[in-house]
């Protein structure tokens, strides 16, 4: 008996031959081509699907342990679900990802929420709270002739209000489930200002246009300042500036009544968790900087997320440490957080998974490999958010001062 596949390439193969006299050479090629391909389709198992299962609730006593994903770019919508349910099985219970208005807006008001969308319902079906990131700018809010290419990063001052529609757009359609809306990433590099020169008067604009129409879309929405890149460049860097003098020159530029929350980057590099801040130092405790220019510009209870975090074990960076200085200083950076800064609402570790390896450092921030296999660092947080005991089965060997 003939199966399905079988028979339609039976039926393919005869018309070739029927057709053969009244196609060129070339064009038989691609028909064989074409044929070939329908036949793999017909006869490749489809994945896995990913439907919902009842709404599930994450289990925590450390709610300060947040992460932040890449699922915007994964291919298969069951690897976002089990990426998420891996991140509420660890006792995380907020994520933070990326959501680039140029996926979503690819004509002027035509949207495609699709990718969005499968994201927001696997969240809210993990029990799971989504700090949403802002930015990435469609081709058609570009300049069309400049003497030089723009990327992703350029925004242009006649776009801001059509990048504020889409952000109130977006708060609208996911109230109650994204409600804390980061605008931008790290605006105080060159790379993510468009290779511009940053400029902390053009973001306070940006966070003013788009502060308004976000809440009258959401009343409920949280605008959240954008992070800063953790960096010592001076001013007149073309790569980009000094992330304390980047802020002190936002609020100077009146951008505090526009934002309801402050993002923050703080990663320790090596030094460990409790090591003391300096102007000229890059550390984890460099969090402590940003927030005392923050008390002496806006209100003592405007609340901070950390949404980038951190250490790396790759062996050759030269700002990674041990894996096993890794594991404890997250740890030790959790503790942290919760008993000296009453200030932080999250800690949120980079990066749970990336979708593909990339073969060089970044793969050291991960807690979980492409293939979803955990790494030691997931099950020590995971004990830790979820108070379990911890037992030498869960950390790697003890860790070695440096």
């Amino acid at each position: 008996m003939q199966t399905v596949p079988a028979r339609a390439m039976i039926a393919a193969m005869n018309a070739v031959k029927v057709a053969q006299p009244f196609i060129s050479r070339w064009g038989l090629w691609l028909m064989r081509v074409w044929i070939a391909w329908a036949v793999l389709v017909q006869i490749t198992p489809a994945g896995p699907r990913a439907p919902l299962d009842a709404p599930q609730t994450v289990q925590t006593v450390h709610p300060v342990v947040c992460v932040h994903t890449r699922l915007i770019d994964e291919v298969y919508e069951w690897v976002i679900q089990r990426s998420l349910q891996m991140v509420r099985e660890m006792g995380a219970d907020t994520i933070v990802e990326f959501f680039p208005w140029a996926y979503a807006e690819p004509a002027p008001g035509q949207y495609n929420w699709e990718g969005f969308d499968r994201i927001a319902k696997h969240a809210r079906n993990q029990g799971l709270h989504v700090i949403a990131r802002m930015g990435f700018v469609p081709a058609w809010a570009r300049p069309k002739e400049t003497e030089r290419q723009t990327t992703l990063n350029y925004l242009p001052d006649e776009s801001i209000d059509e990048f504020a529609r889409f952000v109130a757009a977006f708060a609208a359609r996911y109230a109650g489930v994204m409600d804390q809306i980061i605008i931008w990433n790290e605006p105080n590099l060159s790379f993510e200002w468009g290779y511009q020169q940053v400029d902390p008067a053009g973001y306070a604009r940006l966070l003013k246009a788009v502060y308004a129409p976000a809440h009258t879309a959401n009343p409920a929405v949280m605008i959240l300042g954008a992070p800063l890149a953790p960096t010592l460049e001076p001013s007149g860097s073309p790569n980009g500036l000094d992330d304390l003098l980047y802020l002190e020159a936002l609020y100077q530029a009146g951008a505090d009544p526009y934002f309801d929350a402050l993002a923050m980057h703080t990663y320790g590099f090596t030094e460990p968790p409790e090591a003391p801040p300096g102007p000229q130092t890059l550390n984890f405790r460099r969090a402590e900087l940003l927030h005392n220019i923050m008390l002496r510009y806006d209100r003592p209870d405007k609340p901070v997320y950390i949404t980038e975090t951190g250490w790396n074990d790759h062996p050759r960076w030269t700002k990674a440490v041990r894996p096993s200085l890794r594991v404890a200083y997250t740890i030790q950076a959790f503790e942290w957080a919760e008993q000296e800064w009453s200030w932080v609402d999250k800690l949120c570790v980079w990066a749970f998974r990336y979708p593909a390896a990339t073969r060089s450092y970044p793969d050291n921030f991960t807690l979980v490999t492409p293939d979803l296999q955990r790494k030691p660092i997931y099950s020590a947080i995971q004990a830790y958010a979820r108070g379990w005991e911890r037992s030498t089965d869960l950390w790697l060997p003890a860790p070695i001062a440096p």
